[in-house]
């Protein structure tokens, strides 16, 4: 079974965060949210406040399969800005682990030269910050080890996609969408 880590930043979406936690965690994924702030308590762009698993000071992000970014404004602009999350993202895409993200999150791959070469897709108006990627306007594409998904609409489609009832191993296919 996966072992997913999903990192929160203050003024992310919580919908998108929640929605993909909630439907693994029921189909039996072990789920870890993990907060990039320095405090267990997170607040999302709708003044939503939810408590983390873990701070990001106490994983070992080695341990996870999946590293999971949740979109939303300024949420992913945090995340994108955190050294020690974007070290874990480079390590685990080396290492060809599961990287996946949402709506305004596939912009801190392609801003890491991640999504080069590859097919992704992310929230409408953010495309320009996927440099070097053959874009989609498809809901979840999966190219290699990095699933993107286009936004809140395809949060619970996608969750429950990747459970272990689906047939599929967390994150890795999607019946629907686009696999490269």
């Amino acid at each position: 079974m996966a072992k997913v880590y999903a990192f929160l930043a203050n003024g992310l979406e919580e919908v998108e965060c929640l929605a993909v936690v909630d439907v693994l965690r029921r189909a039996g994924v072990e789920v870890t949210m993990v907060s990039v702030t320095g405090e267990r308590e997170v607040t999302g762009s709708h003044q939503i406040t939810f408590k983390a698993d873990a701070l990001f000071e106490e994983v070992n992000t080695d341990r996870a399969d999946v590293l999971f970014l949740p979109g939303g404004m300024p949420g992913t602009s945090s995340l994108k800005a955190h050294e020690g999350l974007k070290a874990a993202i480079e390590k685990a895409n080396k290492q060809g682990r599961r990287l996946a993200a949402i709506c305004a999150a596939p912009s801190i791959l392609g801003a890491m030269g991640l999504l080069k070469g590859r097919t992704a897709t992310c929230y409408p108006g953010f495309e320009d910050q996927l440099a070097g990627v053959s874009y989609t306007s498809q809901g979840v594409v999966t190219d290699g080890n990095i699933t993107t998904a286009r936004g809140l609409g395809y949060a619970w489609i996608w969750a429950g996609a990747h459970t272990p009832a689906s047939g599929a191993s967390a994150f890795t296919e999607y019946q629907d969408c686009d696999t490269v």
